[in-house]
């Protein structure tokens, strides 16, 4: 890589590689999307154990999902190397799987949840539960894919998913087309086939496509590569862990909006649905600031490294504008196409979530920074430093300021919200701190 390269060619050179990722992520979070809408349609108490449900799946996913991103900074610096056996090692040793659900209704109930909620999100997850296997699986060769700037791929595959998502969500919950109303079920039937359909398209080009024929990822496939995994491994669980900290702040946020009350928790959901869409764009950005800090590792070019990050930083600060600009212009809009007008809660719901899409505004610029920090600290493969500055940003102090808040202080939603803001804008000053003091 050119050390004289300029700006507006890293910017080009990090959309060409980040718009399919956003497209990509876009794609996929519109898969929780389309349940979110049309479980909002079909009951308030169905939406807020999705709610639950499907944030309790994804902290167990973002801590597995860790080993799958690994790959990517991995294999990206291999790839700066022109080494290519060694991509083949990295990818094949992401390739680890976690365990499923089964008794939820007790946990949530435990955790002082509504009984009705809790029976839902377990009807959920024992189904949906299943789907973590391929989607770890699925997880890891986009890894790979997007190392390689085989990023088209992974947004048609995801785009397909969300065809299939939305044709068998809308036929098993309401029960259109002849088939059984299902309600939570069937959403969850309709998640797991989406991971199975999605996991088969991207194994089928990773094996087939000649390009990428001469990594051979899945020759000898079943002969454990000890120092692969290793590598793979001590880079990996600390992304893991980071991951679980972030996320379980939003869970732990996501249950105590349960206290407050179903009305509320159901807003919460919506409101965090709208967020989470403009983050896959930060989210995209950072995946690409990873692989060309990863390639700009590899070959040893410092000052790429440093020029491409304040280019993907400053597309990222671009965005979070326009996102807090129509947070806070057209909350009213974005959160009713959630719900229907007939639903005599929809009201409560729809003023709810518009208190908390400003509160989203808040916290959009500090979200977006420290994804940007990860990525770029995961190019050069610094994991363990910024799981630590995860676990006191969101463990140490951003649940606990959102309880104070909450409850003590009387704030209720509003405070849990205010705790998010305060944990991510740490987390975004010590990661951004840690990243420059390094580059």
């Amino acid at each position: 890589m050119s050390k004289t390269i300029s700006y507006s060619r890293h910017a080009r050179a990090t959309l060409n590689l980040g718009l399919p990722l956003i497209g990509s992520h876009l794609a996929q979070m519109s898969l929780h999307v389309t349940d979110t809408v049309l479980l909002g349609w079909y009951g308030v108490s169905e939406l807020a154990a999705v709610v639950l449900a499907a944030s309790s799946f994804f902290v167990i996913f973002i801590f597995g999902s860790g080993f799958a991103q690994a790959v990517m900074p991995m294999v990206a610096s291999a790839v700066g190397r022109g080494d290519e056996v060694q991509v083949r090692r990295d990818a094949r040793m992401g390739l680890l799987t976690y365990p499923l659900f089964w008794n939820a209704k007790a946990v949530f109930l435990a955790l002082g949840q509504q009984p009705e909620v809790a029976a839902f999100a377990q009807d959920f997850l024992r189904i949906a539960g299943l789907g973590m296997i391929p989607a770890l699986l699925v997880m890891t060769l986009k890894s790979y894919l997007a190392a390689l700037e085989r990023t088209q791929v992974v947004l048609w595959a995801t785009l397909l998913a969300v065809g299939v998502n939305l044709a068998l969500a809308y036929a098993l919950i309401f029960g259109h087309w002849g088939a059984p109303e299902l309600g939570v079920r069937g959403a969850a039937i309709a998640s797991l086939v989406v991971q199975v359909v999605t996991l088969v398209v991207l194994v089928f080009y990773a094996a087939w496509v000649p390009e990428l024929r001469k990594f051979h990822l899945f020759q000898r496939f079943w002969r454990p590569d000890w120092q692969a995994m290793g590598l793979v491994f001590r880079l990996g669980w600390p992304i893991g862990v980071t991951g679980l900290m972030e996320s379980g702040l939003f869970q732990a946020t996501a249950l105590m909006m349960g206290w407050i009350g179903t009305v509320e928790l159901a807003a919460h959901g919506i409101a965090m649905e709208i967020a989470a869409l403009a983050f896959m764009v930060h989210l995209g950005l950072s995946n690409a600031a990873t692989v060309r800090a990863g390639r700009a590792e590899g070959a040893g070019d410092r000052v790429s490294l440093r020029d491409g990050a304040k280019v993907a930083i400053a597309l990222s600060v671009g965005f979070g504008v326009a996102m807090v600009t129509l947070f806070l212009v057209l909350p009213t809009p974005l959160i009713a196409a959630f719900l229907d007008e007939a639903n005599p809660e929809s009201a409560a719901i729809l003023a709810f979530g518009v208190k908390l899409l400003a509160m989203a505004a808040l916290f959009q610029m500090a979200d977006a920074m420290q994804v940007m920090a990860l990525g770029l600290l995961r190019g050069v493969k610094d994991t363990r430093v910024p799981m630590v500055a995860a676990a006191i940003s969101y463990w140490l102090i951003g649940i606990p300021c959102a309880y104070l808040l909450a409850f003590p202080l009387g704030l209720g939603g509003i405070g849990l919200w205010l705790g998010l803001v305060i944990g991510l804008s740490f987390a975004a000053i010590t990661m951004m701190w840690r990243f420059w003091s390094r580059a």
